[in-house]
């Protein structure tokens, strides 16, 4: 089924920046589908702490998976920036694939690409730790810029969130690699000075 069918049964909304879509525990009455703008899915640990679980963008679906399986959603989701999506009503799409095999197809082939990338994440943050995973985000700023000055787009705070950890562990990573001579850190700047040393702390 093409997507351009599965968006007629969609009613288009648009939200601001830090706007947050749905809580945990929130009454789980449909799913979302990014037409642009950003979205973050994170959970809170037991001291209340934020541990981030994604970022999605732009033809990304979120929420899809819980309707299936539970009457609640398990994560927070908040706007990042200016966003639109399409909101797909539960009732309705729990209606339409009984009467529809394709619609119910698509959702299988949806929720199976969502597991194996999940399992992907999970892997990448089980076997690597967080000086590995901050270098990666590092030498993958430089691949996309080919400069070696990265200005960060987000505060540092976000950044320890996508990276699976807190505020201070980042700091300390950061000071360690500073204390290295691979890098420098100024506010929001960060420049590398041994390329080869950082991708050597990670082969």
């Amino acid at each position: 089924m093409p997507i351009t069918e599965i968006k007629k049964l969609a009613k288009i909304k648009n939200f601001p920046p830090n706007t947050l879509l749905f809580s945990t525990g929130d009454q789980a009455n449909g799913f979302y589908y990014i037409l642009s703008g950003e979205v973050r899915i994170y959970k809170m640990d037991n001291a209340g702490k934020e541990i981030e679980v994604g970022r999605l963008h732009r033809e990304d679906f979120f929420g899809e998976a819980i309707i299936f399986v539970s009457d609640r959603y398990q994560v927070y989701a908040e706007t990042l920036k200016p966003t639109t999506l399409y909101f797909f009503s539960k009732k309705t799409i729990l209606k339409k694939i009984n009467s529809d095999p394709a619609l119910a197809q698509f959702f299988i082939k949806l929720l199976a690409a969502k597991c194996v990338a999940l399992n992907k994440r999970m892997e990448a943050l089980i076997m690597s730790g967080v000086k590995e995973r901050l270098i990666k985000f590092l030498l993958q700023e430089y691949q996309s810029s080919q400069k070696k000055i990265i200005i960060l787009k987000i505060k540092k705070s976000e950044l320890a969130r996508q990276l699976g950890t807190i505020s201070e562990t980042l700091s300390r990573n950061l000071n360690q690699l500073k204390k290295s001579n691979l890098i420098k850190v100024s506010g929001k700047t960060i420049e590398i000075i041994d390329l080869t040393g950082l991708q050597k702390e990670i082969s």
